[in-house]
Formats: C-alpha cells, sequence, structure tokens
C-alpha cells in the first residue's frame, strides 16, 4: 500500500522553489570634486552588485569639478565597461546632476546614492528585498543616527523635515539622505524639475502625488571623511528653501486634493 503523501502531495512530486528576484539596476552617483572617493564608490558599487544581478551599469555624472574627477571618472569608464561617466560643462548642482543620470539610467531599478559612501552598500541588497516582498515602488533610507554629522546639520535637517511633514502629505523621515531606490517607471511618471538639493524632496512628494508606494527602512550612517561636502552651505539651504516655497505655491492643488482624499 503506497505511504499517503504530506498535504496531498505525492512523494514524487519535485520540491519547488521559490525564484529569487534579481532585477537590472542603475546605480547613480552625483558628483562633484571627488577624487578621493569615486573610485572607491565605483569599487564597492561593482562588488555589490555582480551578486545581485548579471544587469547593471554605473552611472557618475561629473558636475562640472575641478579637481581630478573628471580624470578619474573617465578611467574607470575606459577600463570598465559597466561604468558610464557624463559630464556637465558648468556646474548645476545636485537636482541637475541627478536629473542628468536619472534620463540616462535604462534599466529596470534605478539607485541613488552619494559618491562618498554614506551607508554600507551591502543595504542595496535589503532595500531589494524589501521592495519585493512589501510591493512597493520606492524604498527611501533613514539613518539610525544623525548626530555624526554634527549639531549645525543636524539641526537643519530635523527643521527641514518637520518643514516637509507640515506643508506636504508625506510622512518620511530623513527626507534629504541619499539612499533611494525606485522602478524606473516612477521616472516615466513624475518629471522632476529641482536644480537644487530639493529635488530629494520633490521625488518623494510628486511619486506619492502619483500613487507610488513608498517604504523606509533604517540605515547605519558613515560621516564623510574624505573631501567636502558643499550641501549645507548657505547657498544650497536658501536655494532648497525657495525651490520649495515655489513647489508649495505650484502644486497647491494637487496637495490640497490630496489631504481631502486621505483616510
Amino acid at each position: 500500500m503506497a505511504k499517503q503523501s504530506i498535504a496531498g502531495f505525492s512523494s514524487r512530486s519535485k520540491t519547488v522553489r521559490m525564484k529569487t528576484w534579481k532585477p537590472s539596476i542603475s546605480v547613480v552617483y552625483p558628483m562633484f570634486n571627488e577624487e578621493e572617493n569615486i573610485e572607491r564608490a565605483v569599487h564597492f558599487a561593482e562588488a555589490v552588485l555582480t551578486d545581485m544581478t548579471s544587469d547593471y551599469e554605473i552611472l557618475i555624472v561629473n558636475d562640472a569639478s575641478t579637481d581630478r574627477s573628471a580624470e578619474i571618472a573617465a578611467a574607470l569608464a575606459r577600463s570598465n565597461p559597466f561604468v558610464k561617466v557624463f559630464h556637465h560643462e558648468r556646474n548645476l548642482k545636485l537636482g541637475g546632476a541627478l536629473r542628468t543620470g536619472f534620463s540616462n539610467a535604462t534599466k529596470e531599478l534605478v539607485f541613488y546614492c552619494d559618491s562618498d559612501l554614506p551607508v554600507d552598500l551591502t543595504e542595496l541588497n535589503r532595500a531589494v528585498h524589501i521592495m519585493e516582498f512589501t510591493r512597493s515602488d520606492i524604498i527611501s533610507a533613514f539613518r539610525f543616527d544623525r548626530t555624526a554629522e554634527g549639531p549645525i546639520r543636524t539641526v537643519y535637517s530635523v527643521v527641514y523635515n518637520l518643514l516637509i511633514r507640515f506643508l506636504f502629505p508625506l510622512r518620511v523621515k530623513d527626507i534629504n539622505f541619499s539612499f533611494k531606490l525606485f522602478k524606473r517607471e516612477v521616472l516615466e511618471k513624475v518629471a522632476l524639475e529641482a536644480e537644487g538639493s530639493f529635488i530629494d524632496a520633490e521625488l518623494l512628494i510628486k511619486g506619492k502625488l502619483h500613487g507610488f508606494k513608498i517604504v523606509q527602512f533604517g540605515v547605519d550612517y558613515f560621516p564623510r571623511n574624505r573631501g567636502t561636502s558643499t550641501l549645507a552651505s548657505p547657498d544650497v539651504i536658501f536655494k532648497m528653501i525657495r525651490e520649495l516655497v515655489t513647489f508649495r505655491m505650484k502644486m497647491r492643488h494637487e496637495i490640497r486634493a490630496a489631504r481631502v482624499s486621505a483616510p
């Protein structure tokens, strides 16, 4: 007499294995005067990506650097077919650099991170798994501890995040942290216009208004120890606030409608 199979399956049935999602990925590095960081950033990205997928690209956007960044990036592209470099003749700031990178991304997923690597890039693998598990469209990381960047920038960050929460229907921590993974279809629906650092908020706000699902997770933060950041300069902050106000006025009807329809 044949033995009864468990849960009605024959003992001869083959084991069904879950397939791991291995999407193609575009990594975008905006770069301004990162001669001490860009080579390391590319090597770390390649080491992580080769374990995740066979189809990837690393896009470096040289935003009119005045040091050896352009030379180093060009050499990396010549020696590695997965690396592409785009050069700006004049400095277009973070927004301009990211728009160039995003518009040239060709893969299923697009990932953006600063080239000084404020986070362990192995977190990208976790972000992809979270995106698959939660069926989300955008993954935005937040830092467990922001105080390592110094008291002034920490205060700037807290105030800015509170301002975004007050003005827009978006509940996201650490909105300007440079770890964002999203499906390329988001870029097909969301037209990004910001020139400066407001582009992080613009991406998430417009993504939310278009109905894309945003999920967050926490990561350890590693402050810059090479090169100089310009993201906390008065000019950058003033431009970010100016773009925020302009954007709020332009999108006021869509924002009002989103708040009315919110449960």
